[in-house]
């Protein structure tokens, strides 16, 4: 991915009203008419389920994503009651460590549809989405929530309805939205009253597990940057021979990220393409002149909407499509190109991402909370209008689960408009079984503080992993680099998300109960929840940061790292936001993330705010500590915070890059790092 607040007053304490500290039903909705032994209190942010005593589990990792979504909506009826069924989905960290973390007895059926036929009794049927209209799957979702029902495709639902299950159709979806828009105001209009208004639920409703990014034997590299261009030096017109790939009916380009997941990427401003020496081709990206050549956007991005430069990074890609006339003999390609660009030619039809297929990730828990779930882009105008009335209808504190369209430009325009209405972000649309980690506790006690070292005339470095606001990340990519035989080897700072306390208490204390001395974790963006701090209305900051300061204490990540946009670029703190993290969250110091630099601020005379500067490589980080050296006089000590990312960075990594390092530099965790700042510049050696 890339994959939050001194109260006013108290007669503003007293208007305000909160979501985490509201009731757990909603004024004016009926009670629930099925079994339910979820709790939720007031003060608490996310449910509570039942204890997991034993589960029937599904692999369902290959299966069609019908069937993901059929068996995700059943589970969340199933656990809504009692957590029973687990579904194993991934298996980026291991398809069993959790389900073995959980330490419960459990059987694997090796027919997933024995799993159905056991609690098809506990469902009162089935509703239908339109395949066409694939929106209707997240309508379907809230429907099958309100109506304990599980989600089917029409071939599913015919077999649902035969023997041996017996389960009859309760709606039919099918033609009864035209599209996305249509979808979502009928879901507005006709199911919004009826949810939970105590969370939101986001999920793409076609996007499955990605495809295999496997390229046929017909493609050749046939241009790419050695040198890691990041300010378009290299920008020039490159002339493609496409010659060699003719002999069948088309040619296809592929852009790629020639440096995957460093957070850079190519770039291209027009293509042109001739046969024979006549243009077949000529546009640039963005305008109409490109659609017909599209043939895979691979969720690369526009620098607008109205043409510009497509950019592929992350380890992104985009493909065009060119048929040049029968009996062509020399086919030939200018590209206006820069920075880490890599081309690759084929005469074979590449596989698509945008073959897409629905999943069951976090379904589960929309439908045993009786949530909304939507998918609205906040960059296309008529969506964003609905997207912000519904966000207009819920308290401040309200969580929004899943995650945004349009990948990073969506994430930097959503989050931006979320905070504006006091609702954070969980990005758990790839979080699987959260309705049985839901019905776990943490049982471990918080490790001790770590001994600040003697004040020294030194560069003291500190390293911290990002992506800690994601819980999907604490559910894979995390256990993971957990897992990497080096960590412990050097202090690490980890985000993490302190609500996993409610949504996944297991996770939390198995990270707890196994760091070392060197392992500190502390609050991902931006606190108990990612927002923009900037954005959020001072009225209602202050008091929400109040409330969840008891997540952050009981999780011990007392540190936060924050990120602070507007307009998709980083600014400072508010001096309200200062106020409000030195005040209520009492932090001893907050990391505030910046790509392109580093430093100390104290911030309101007490706090103190170190810039983060991202690095993606172990050269990224050499390079900006050598510099820091070379700038350094030597007479007083130096802090400098490096975030790693956490998608293309180790803890072998970060082992290899402190053993570079001299005598001069020395690195430690997050307490320690702030401890020593306010040594440094004369502050009590306790926030508050």
């Amino acid at each position: 991915m890339f994959r939050t607040t001194t109260t006013a007053g108290l007669a503003i304490a007293c208007l305000l009203t909160f979501t985490i500290g509201a009731s757990a039903e909603t004024p004016g909705q009926p009670a629930a008419k099925n079994k339910s032994a979820i709790s939720w209190p007031a003060g608490q942010a996310l449910p509570s389920f039942a204890k997991v005593k034993q589960l029937e589990v599904a692999d369902i990792y290959g299966a069609p994503g019908d069937v993901k979504i059929m068996l995700a909506t059943l589970q969340g009826i199933v656990n809504r009651e009692q957590p029973r069924i687990y579904l194993l989905e991934s298996k980026e960290e291991g398809k069993f460590t959790w389900l073995n973390d959980l330490d419960v007895p459990y059987k694997v059926r090796d027919n997933y549809w024995d799993i159905v036929r056991t609690f098809k009794n506990e469902v009162k049927g089935v509703i239908v989405y339109d395949p066409n209209v694939p929106d209707s799957i997240n309508v379907a979702t809230t429907m099958a929530g309100l109506e304990n029902a599980i989600v089917a495709s029409p071939e599913l639902a015919q077999k649902l309805a035969a023997a041996p299950f017996g389960l009859k159709v309760l709606d039919d979806l099918r033609g009864k939205f035209k599209d996305r828009l249509d979808a979502y105001t009928w879901e507005y209009e006709h199911l919004w009253g009826q949810t939970t208004h105590r969370m939101l639920i986001g999920l793409s409703p076609d996007t499955s597990v990605p495809i295999p990014d496997g390229l046929p034997a017909s493609f050749k590299t046939i241009a790419a940057d050695t040198t890691q261009e990041r300010d378009a030096k290299n920008r020039s017109v490159y002339d493609l021979d496409l010659s060699s790939f003719l002999g069948k009916d088309s040619v296809y380009l592929r852009f790629d990220d020639a440096f995957p997941q460093d957070g850079w990427g190519s770039a291209v401003h027009e293509v042109t393409v001739k046969a024979d020496g006549q243009t077949i081709a000529r546009f640039v990206p963005g305008t109409a002149d490109e659609t017909p050549f599209l043939y895979d956007a691979q969720s690369s991005q526009l620098s607008d909407g109205s043409g510009g430069h497509r950019f592929a990074d992350n380890g992104r890609y985009f493909v065009y499509k060119f048929t040049p006339p029968a009996g062509t003999k020399q086919l030939t390609a200018s590209v206006d190109m820069w920075n880490q660009y890599k081309v690759s030619a084929g005469s074979e039809q590449p596989l698509s991402s945008e073959q897409k297929e629905p999943y069951g990730y976090l379904r589960d828990y929309a439908v045993a909370n009786k949530a909304m779930v939507f998918w609205l882009d906040a960059n296309v105008p008529e969506q964003r209008e609905l997207f912000e009335r519904i966000l207009s209808d819920v308290k401040p504190g309200t969580p929004y689960l899943g995650w945004f369209s349009n990948d990073v430009q969506g994430e930097f325009n959503s989050v931006e408009i979320t905070s504006q209405h006091g609702v954070y972000v969980l990005a758990a649309d790839w979080f699987s079984n959260m309705s049985v980690f839901s019905g776990t506790s943490m049982k471990v006690k918080l490790p001790a503080p770590a001994k600040t070292p003697k004040l020294e005339n030194k560069i003291y470095v500190t390293y911290t992993f990002s992506e800690g606001d994601n819980f999907q990340y604490n559910e894979h990519r995390l256990r993971v680099l957990w897992d990497d035989p080096n960590r412990g080897k050097v202090p690490i700072n980890w985000t993490s998300s302190p609500l996993l306390y409610d949504g996944a208490p297991v996770m939390l204390d198995h990270y707890l109960s196994t760091a070392t001395p060197n392992d500190e974790i502390i609050a991902g963006p931006s606190g108990a929840g990612y927002f923009y701090p900037n954005a959020w209305p001072d009225a209602t900051f202050a008091p929400y940061l109040k409330q969840t300061y008891s997540y952050m204490k009981k999780t011990g990540m007392t540190i936060p790292y924050v990120l602070n946009r507007v307009a998709g670029q980083n600014v400072p703190l508010s001096a309200a936001k200062v106020a409000a993290y030195a005040n209520e969250y009492r932090a001893p110091g907050v990391f505030l993330s910046w790509e392109d630099r580093y430093g100390i601020s104290i911030e309101g005379g007490k706090l103190p705010v170190s810039t983060i500067q991202g690095i993606s490589t172990v050269q990224d980080g050499k390079r900006i500590l050598d510099e820091a050296k070379a700038n350094w006089d030597g007479k007083s000590p130096l802090f400098v915070s490096l975030g790693l990312l956490a998608w293309s960075m180790t803890p072998t990594d970060v082992a290899s890059l402190n053993q570079s390092l001299g005598n001069d530099y020395q690195a430690v965790r997050a307490d320690q790092y702030f401890a020593l700042v306010r040594e440094a510049n004369g502050l009590p050696a306790k926030a508050n």
